[in-house]
């Protein structure tokens, strides 16, 4: 028997998923060698944590670092990014005083994104009605968490208290730190060691803050990228996941949400894809919400990956403030949705904006364009 060769048509359908998968491994090593670059070239340009501190004196109103979150995250369309880059930030000296309300506006920044997507249905006032709400549930809920939660952690430091037990139970003592995180070290050096001789040539602070610059800018590119692939690789199963969970109570939801987004690494892509569902009246707001606050959860993988990358001194601050952000999300998910009360604020006020918006489009524009740009910028500019 002679075997049939294959066409073109079928090894690509064979290579296809093997090339996703390698440049799905390819983009994530380089995001490590990133969040590494960042926190290098932070330490080196900023002398350690006494310099960070004076770099970082114009944020030091939390506030103020709450609304830097807020307005970096909305510019970049990435809750991944920003609080990747915090993590690196942290771990090169900026104080976790002003990193954890910087994850919070980063937190809240993300919903930015399906907010736009809803933008889509506007011709059809029914439809977007039904789209709008469903994607400013997720902004309501968010900002109701920060309104909880920002003001404990500035009396009581919940979060960072909290996720320092967690870091230490973990990792151990700053001094164990590194036999926890040792093997990234060796890993990400070389490609750390060609950023540092490609920037090498600049005079005084230059190397360094060329390295915070490559750093920053391959993590813009490789999230987005590695966002893409992901989508094309998992995203026919997402959907069907998320067609399957909806409806068969509140916690399939969250988990739900959570897996998905941990599948696709973009809450955006998880909130995005709910939102034709919405606008077609095929789930309702209260069916998606759930689904909405598993996302918000699954966000955090990015961060606590990124704080792999960290070794050394640095390594214990990089896995606290990346679980900051899981603590956040988790106690925030287990406040407000236990709370009958607090359960339905969001809801209540997502589809009050909602219709308001329907009947008054420009005001929907003028929400968008306030809450995540115009707000943040000129609340800074009033504070400073």
């Amino acid at each position: 028997m002679h075997s049939t060769p294959s066409s073109p048509q079928q090894q690509t359908l064979r290579t296809g998923p093997l090339f996703n998968w390698l440049a799905v491994i390819t983009l994530i090593y380089l995001i490590l060698v990133a969040v590494g670059a960042v926190s290098h070239g932070f330490k080196g340009f900023s002398g350690g944590a006494e310099g960070a501190a004076q770099i970082f004196a114009f944020a030091n109103n939390p506030f103020v670092a709450l609304l830097l979150g807020i307005l970096a995250t909305a510019l970049v369309q990435s809750s991944s990014t920003v609080t990747s880059v915090i993590v690196g930030l942290v771990a090169g000296g900026l104080p976790m005083e002003m990193a954890i309300p910087m994850v919070m506006g980063a937190n809240l920044g993300t919903t930015i994104t399906n907010t736009i997507v809803s933008l889509g249905h506007i011709r059809d006032r029914a439809e977007f009605r039904r789209a709008f709400a469903a994607a400013t549930v997720h902004d309501f809920f968010n900002l109701l968490a920060v309104f909880i939660f920002l003001p404990l952690e500035l009396m009581f430091g919940l979060l960072q208290q909290s996720a320092e037990w967690l870091a230490n139970l973990l990792m151990g003592s700053a001094d164990m730190s590194m036999k926890g995180m040792d093997f990234m070290k060796p890993i990400i050096s070389p490609a750390l060691d060609l950023i540092d001789q490609a920037a090498a040539f600049l005079p005084g602070k230059g190397p360094a803050i060329a390295t915070i610059a490559i750093g920053i800018l391959l993590i813009l590119g490789c999230v987005t990228s590695l966002g893409k692939i992901l989508q094309r690789v998992m995203v026919g199963r997402a959907k069907e996941l998320l067609h399957k969970a909806l409806g068969r109570g509140p916690l399939t939801g969250i988990a739900s949400g959570t897996l998905v987004t941990v599948m696709v690494q973009s809450s955006s892509t998880t909130t995005s894809l709910m939102i034709p569902l919405a606008g077609g009246g095929v789930f309702s707001t209260r069916q998606l919400y759930p689904f909405t606050l598993g996302a918000n959860i699954g966000t955090t993988i990015t961060a606590l990956l990124a704080a792999t990358a960290i070794s050394g001194a640095g390594a214990q601050l990089a896995l606290t403030i990346a679980l900051v952000h899981v603590l956040f999300n988790l106690f925030a998910v287990a406040l407000i949705y236990g709370v009958p009360f607090l359960r339905e604020l969001p809801i209540k006020a997502a589809e009050t904006l909602a219709r308001v918006g329907s009947e008054n489009k420009l005001l929907a524009l003028g929400y968008v364009g306030g809450l995540f740009f115009a707000l943040p910028a000129l609340m800074m500019v009033a504070v400073k």
